[in-house]
């Protein structure tokens, strides 16, 4: 019974070890541009797991509606499109871009400077969520 619980509890801690393994770096949002209300964000997810997971929902107390997104290109035209989830292998990442995967965020709920952050939350497959404090970065210039 003893050899039991304690398999248990190492059960237990290595999926909480585990569980916790999902780290985001580099992640902004842009500033919409002047007289627009919608804007992407960006970042990379490393899965540093054994099993793959999917980032399945993001949303944003900062904005009114927020989705995961990608381009992709169709008889020679970029097109952007919703997706239903994000998938990241184990032991690799998965880096959301300007031109790729990323998030789109709808409808400030407030005025945005650059400089200050927003929240955002992301929900994945394994039941794991991560409350971020983004930066808030203005759009490059071309």
């Amino acid at each position: 019974m003893v050899k039991f619980i304690l398999l248990v509890v190492v059960t237990v801690i290595g999926f909480a070890a585990n569980s916790t393994e999902l780290i985001v770096t580099d992640g902004q949002v842009r500033v919409p541009m002047p007289g627009r209300t919608v804007t992407a964000g960006y970042f990379t997810i490393q899965n540093n797991t054994t099993e793959s997971v999917r980032l399945t929902a993001v949303k944003s107390s900062a904005f009114e509606r927020a989705e995961l997104h990608q381009h992709s290109h169709q008889d020679g035209v970029m097109r952007m499109e919703q997706v239903t989830h994000i998938a990241i292998d184990a032991n690799t990442s998965v880096t959301l871009q300007p031109g790729g995967l990323h998030l789109m965020l709808f409808d400030p709920v407030q005025p945005l400077l650059a400089g200050e952050s927003v929240m955002v939350s992301l929900s994945f497959s394994n039941g794991q969520q991560l409350d971020l404090s983004m930066p808030l970065t203005e759009m490059p210039r071309r």
